[in-house]
């Protein structure tokens, strides 16, 4: 973070961006201070509110447990999306704060000549903040890119590491004490679903209203009017939280209702907010234009809520598609993949037709500025969105507290009711929050080509082309390498817990305590060690497009990451929500037999497959498309105008570290591979299994 506020600083003191719109002889040289600032501000209030969501997420997980045991699933469901609350409305608070704030210090002290009248000049001057808040939003997407990539390879490397060997292995109920990678799991949520979900929300968030006000073009009413229809959002998000509410007893569907009054009536009442807002700015002769930006926000607002409910319907056991996944589980783990991936191949289909008919629509109606306004509009409710979202990690490690507590069955059947609707709660999110990015994008893109003057980007171009592929080509680079990082560091978590259980003496009886804190480090040195690859070709690939070819090729390269990244992202988010659902409908409902049978196993190996897919790989692509977007954004004043292969020896500097990283990574983090087989060989194969033991957990879960 301070290497690259050392960078913009230094970058833009030599070459101020204002001096494009300056007609004063003297550049204003504090343009580098101010881009420094705000990114500094957008880093800082990012890992604010994922710190803030986690901490209280950590002692939401054992009120909800207490509520579950002593109150029953109404007051359960009540606390745990109390807790989801704070994460939601942290975000959007600190967000829209931190963005006002800063846009406030930015419109200080601005040169910017007086030719053309003082009317011009402030149009000029609002342009110039707006420029500079695009730091804020690069700031915002470094935090994003380390929660939401590092902290899904944390969760899903002890998550696979405690099934494969305490479920698969070793044959002990999920989240049992004795399985030391347990509390390396229960961590992962709050990292990898709290945080990690809450910072990419917050880019998303903030990021839709820096492209709005940039596509406003110094229009003082369009550069305020995404900063009213947020904080109006926020204020209806408050009316939406008190609306969730539910009955003992209530079935899955019945508590998705719960969840769904609270974001219902809270869209309510931001469109009526909005139309409010709208009148009052856009009077007299401008309402035409004012009621058709209204349109914008509705179409988006009404796009969030659609894509969420198809979200829903390919993940939730509740529907045809996972039950068919479950029902594919009795001829073997295989064919769940098969129709695993099939569901979320087909599930990309609603989503995608949502987005294009939503941009059409309002770049019919109001242009790029329209398509911007429908990324707020569907954000605008974030507060309430975001904390059914968090809520479904607090319920999964309430459940997890009540099987260590070894609390009686009937808690642990309110606490997996709840995580059955979290773990749909999640993947709606998901969804949600990939149809955002993919909004937000597009009105940065479109912001970028306006500010880097590049015209129209021919699709013909040999120079355009070359980019829309090298585009499409990077999510896919960017998944496998989260994917393989999963993939090794749940090795070592497998090894470690594998060594614990031969060399602990009673730990398979239940008489030992385990190591967890080894589990626990193991997991965090993998998740920062394995992120810095991903996070170099992120950030440097926009710069080594834009400098070594031009802006048209960094066009060019943005839209075929924004399309094929969307595509790939909604695929892996609901084939591993579908997956994972496909086990919790044996386990909560019975069906195909229930738990120990040979379906419930082949639908445990699709949720095993689908853990990095859905909370790992999935979900950092959003970060990919909208980072390389904000940094394109960022870098925007220095290609301004740049012909192709200009000055095409800048782009060999990033083109270096690229290589530079990609080989100190290989060498200190890649080279030495550790043999996942060797230790069940030599230790686990001769030792009886605990499922031989006569536990009381052990005798409950056989029940």
């Amino acid at each position: 973070v301070f290497l690259v506020f050392a960078v913009l600083v230094i970058i833009y003191t030599l070459d101020p961006p204002s001096n494009l719109l300056s007609l004063a002889d003297n550049p204003d040289r504090l343009d580098g201070i101010r881009a420094g600032g705000c990114f500094i501000g957008g880093a800082l209030l990012s890992a604010s509110a994922g710190w803030a969501g986690m901490s209280v997420a950590t002692d939401a997980n054992v009120r909800t447990t207490q509520a579950a045991d002593k109150q029953g699933l109404s007051v359960a469901l009540r606390v745990a999306f109390t807790g989801g609350a704070v994460m939601g409305f942290t975000v959007v608070g600190l967000g829209l704060a931190g963005l006002s704030f800063f846009f406030w210090l930015m419109t200080l002290n601005r040169s910017v000549g007086d030719l053309g009248g003082s009317e011009h000049a402030a149009a000029r001057s609002l342009i110039a903040a707006v420029d500079s808040l695009a730091s804020f939003g690069f700031g915002a997407s470094s935090i994003a890119l380390f929660a939401r990539v590092a902290g899904g390879i944390y969760t899903k490397a002890a998550d696979v590491g405690a099934d494969l060997v305490g479920k698969v292995e070793m044959d002990i109920p999920e989240d049992d004490p004795r399985n030391p990678a347990v509390i390396a799991d229960n961590v992962g949520d709050n990292v990898g679903d709290v945080a990690g979900m809450g910072a990419d929300l917050f880019e998303s968030f903030v990021g839709s209203i820096i492209a709005a006000a940039t596509l406003a073009n110094g229009n003082a009413v369009k550069v305020a009017l995404p900063f009213w229809i947020a904080g109006a959002g926020i204020v209806a998000s408050l009316f939406g939280f008190f609306a969730v509410s539910t009955k003992d007893g209530a079935n899955q569907r019945q508590l998705m209702f719960a969840l769904h009054k609270g974001v219902i009536s809270s869209s309510v009442l931001v469109l009526a907010f909005s139309a409010v807002i709208v009148s009052q700015f856009f009077p007299g002769d401008q309402s035409a234009e004012g009621w058709k930006i209204f349109a914008c926000i509705a179409i988006g607002l009404i796009a969030g809520i659609l894509i969420g409910q198809a979200t829903e319907y390919y993940t939730s056991y509740s529907f045809w598609p996972t039950q068919s996944i479950t029902q594919a589980g009795v001829t073997g783990p295989a064919t769940v993949i098969i129709q695993g991936l099939g569901i979320g191949m087909m599930s990309c289909v609603p989503p995608v037709l949502i987005i294009v008919a939503t941009i059409l629509g309002c770049n019919a109606l109001s242009g790029d500025y329209g398509v911007a306004m429908a990324a707020v509009g569907m954000l605008s409710t974030l507060g309430v969105t975001l904390a059914t979202d968090a809520y479904g990690p607090i319920a999964d490690n309430a459940g997890g507290i009540a099987e260590m507590a070894e609390l009686e069955e009937r808690v642990r059947e309110t606490t997996d009711a709840l995580d059955a609707l979290g773990n749909t709660t999640a993947a709606t999110g998901k969804g949600f929050a990939i149809g955002s990015a993919v909004l937000t994008s597009l009105s940065l893109l479109t912001a970028f080509k306006d500010k880097a003057q590049v015209g129209v980007a021919d699709i013909g171009d040999p120079v355009v082309l070359s980019g829309v592929l090298f585009g499409a080509m990077l999510p896919f680079l960017f998944a496998a390498l989260t994917m393989l990082s999963v993939q090794k560091a749940a090795g070592a978590i497998i090894i470690e817990v594998r060594r614990q259980f031969a060399t602990i003496d009673g730990l398979r009886e239940g008489t030992a305590e385990a190591d967890s804190d080894r589990c626990v480090a193991i997991s965090t040195q993998s998740s920062v060690e394995e992120m810095i690859l991903p996070g170099v070709y992120a950030v440097l690939s926009p710069l080594m497009a834009g400098l070594l070819i031009g802006p048209k090729c960094l066009t060019g390269m943005l839209g075929g990451a924004i399309a094929s990244g969307m595509m790939l992202a909604i695929m892996m988010a609901n084939a591993g929500g579908a997956w994972d659902n496909s086990k919790k409908y044996i386990e909560i409902e019975g069906a195909c037999g229930g738990k120990g049978t040979t379906t419930h196993k082949a639908c445990v190996v699709g949720d095993t497959v689908g853990d990095p897919f859905k909370d790992t790989s999935g979900p950092s692509l959003n970060i990919l498309i909208k980072l390389m977007s904000m940094v394109s954004l960022t870098a925007a004043p220095i290609i301004r105008g740049w012909q192709d292969w200009q000055f095409w020896y800048w782009g060999l500097l990033p083109i270096g570290l690229c290589v530079i990283a990609t080989i100190l990574v290989h060498h200190y983090y890649w080279k030495n591979t550790q043999d996942i087989a060797a230790p069940i060989d030599d230790v686990i194969k001769d030792a009886p299994l605990a499922k031989d033991v006569e536990t009381p957990a052990a005798e409950e879960e056989t029940s």
